[in-house]
């Protein structure tokens, strides 16, 4: 199959912080998405031949003196639209309802369904029946436009959903594709195949085809170079990338000194014995520690990080004589999103050292044939292409390395006690047959030292966090809820084990409010 002739959606980011979970739940279903901002013409969105668009919400008001506008004439196109929250209100402006300010709605609230559903949205629910969905609004629709009727309601507004009589548009008040609405995925999937016909298309093996192809377009006969650091995004790439132009590639791992235990030998040992790919291994720790040192600002040490990595790169090529132009990286999705603006207006909460800290004058172009995935369809590309378990498995591992994890500044030394410490929390996980239940566990060494008493002595040393969170994505996370006996087992031996640490302390933040990563 063509990526022309696949089933895809459109989702408009008015800049909901849900954006991305509209687009979770739609490939979830099978289908192929992509966010984009609301200025995409619409010669573009035609050219692009959605089958359907989804209009985010966000934090504006479509009152308010510059919020993001919906082009009238998508409107005209006949493409089914659902408006979510805020997309619901500029589909009722559009249409000449009226959206009013008041009776904010912020948490679970009871959704009626009423009796003219035609099958639509709201197919497989009962007339009348009661259920659960969440808000997060303040302005909601009072009247919807002429020619729209009321499909659900809450207990406080009287249009909670709406669908126009003549067209396929569709507006919800509530946010289906979170999980706090547990038949959203029900309503998501009436309007991809009720509605806009879709067929579920979109799949690992797809997606392999495609971007062979893709990679094998735009690489021609060049040489290529991938930044290898073991994680599961740059080993799939790597992978990727390797069944497209074969021995083209030679992946490059790079010894920062800001690596995991072990890291280094378990990454040689897997892509020059098991895969077959051409692999150098360049030692650059003093590079990379030695502008680190004394930077405290995590912004600056992923953008000091960032360029030190390009700088490697392009000094390796010289020396190999590959002449490489590209340059891949395990680039994913929600790097893209918390790192840039890109699609709208999104917040930016933070840079990734492969996204927001590369230098204008490198000489590379990026590859990054991840970059609209998520995480768990990262390990279904890793499958399809053979890759082994013990990579496709692992936990999340950020890009800038320990260096972010240790907080403030960075140096030899307290780089030893957080590695040795993390492997201590890893290898007791993995004991307790928990590591495959957690999205990601790591431990944060934080910048203060505390008073204690071992052997009779009193001393004053440093305090070690511990993170371990659960997630669908990565977008939203909760802490672990590890039993007693099994943090005192660790923290018996992070103390007695690791010189330096005679404290050991849990997180218990969710995101929000909280990141996963502490920098």
């Amino acid at each position: 199959m063509t990526e022309d002739s696949r089933s895809r959606i459109l989702v408009i980011d008015y800049g909901s912080q849900f954006t991305q979970l509209i687009a979770r739940r739609i490939r979830e279903a099978g289908v192929y998405c992509e966010i984009h901002p609301p200025m995409r013409s619409l010669a573009w969105v035609r050219q692009w031949a959605p089958r359907g668009v989804v209009l985010s919400g966000g934090p504006s008001s479509v009152y308010g003196d510059g919020g993001p506008g919906l082009d009238p004439g998508l409107l005209g196109l006949g493409v089914p639209i659902l408006g979510i929250c805020y997309g619901m209100q500029l589909l009722a402006q559009h249409g000449g309802g009226r959206v009013v300010a008041g009776k904010r709605e912020y948490g679970r609230a009871g959704l009626r369904i009423a009796a003219d559903t035609h099958g639509g949205l709201f197919h497989g629910f009962e007339p009348g029946e009661e259920v659960t969905v969440w808000c997060s609004h303040g302005d909601h629709v009072d009247e919807p436009p002429p020619g729209f009727v009321t499909v659900a309601a809450t207990e406080d507004l009287s249009v909670a959903a709406f669908r126009s009589r003549t067209e396929p548009l569709y507006g919800v008040q509530f946010h289906p594709e979170v999980a706090h609405t547990p038949r959203g995925q029900e309503i998501v999937d009436n309007f991809l195949f009720r509605i806009c016909g879709c067929a579920a298309d979109w799949t690992p093996g797809a997606f392999v085809a495609e971007s062979v192809e893709r990679i094998r377009l735009a690489v021609g006969g060049e040489q290529v170079l991938c930044g290898l650091s073991g994680g599961v995004d740059s080993s799939v790439a790597a992978a990727l990338v390797h069944r497209a132009v074969g021995d083209q590639l030679t992946c490059v791992f790079v010894d920062t000194g800001l690596m995991r235990m072990n890291e280094r030998r378990s990454v040689e040992r897997a892509f020059r014995e098991h895969m077959g790919i051409r692999l150098e291994v360049v030692e650059a720790e003093r590079e990379f520690l030695q502008p680190l040192e004394g930077v405290t600002d995590p912004e600056r040490k992923r953008r000091i990080i960032g360029e030190t990595f390009i700088r490697v790169f392009e000094r390796t090529t010289r020396e190999l004589g590959t002449h490489a132009r590209f340059l891949v990286q395990g680039t994913l999705y929600p790097d893209v999103i918390e790192s840039l603006a890109v699609h709208g207006p999104a917040a930016t909460i933070k840079t990734h050292h492969n996204v927001g800290g590369l230098p204008d004058d490198m000489s590379f172009e990026l590859i990054e044939p991840l970059r609209e995935l998520f995480k768990d369809e990262v390990r279904g590309v890793g499958r399809t292409l053979g890759l082994d378990n013990a990579f496709i498995r692992r936990h999340p591992f950020p890009g800038p390395g320990l260096a972010i994890r240790v907080i403030g500044p960075v140096s030899p030394e307290r780089l030893r006690i957080l590695r040795l410490t993390d492997a201590i929390y890893l290898e007791e996980i993995e004991a307790a047959g928990l590591y495959d239940d957690i999205w990601q566990a790591f431990a944060v060494l934080l910048p203060v030292r505390s008073v204690g008493v071992m052997g009779d002595s009193r001393t004053y040393e440093h305090v070690v966090a511990l993170r371990a969170v659960t997630s669908r994505d990565g977008m939203t996370a909760d802490w672990y809820p590890f039993e007693s006996a099994f943090l005192a087992r660790v923290s018996t031996r992070i103390i007695n084990e690791v010189k330096g640490v005679n404290r050991v302390t849990y997180d218990v933040s969710s995101k929000p409010p909280a990141t996963i990563e502490w920098e």
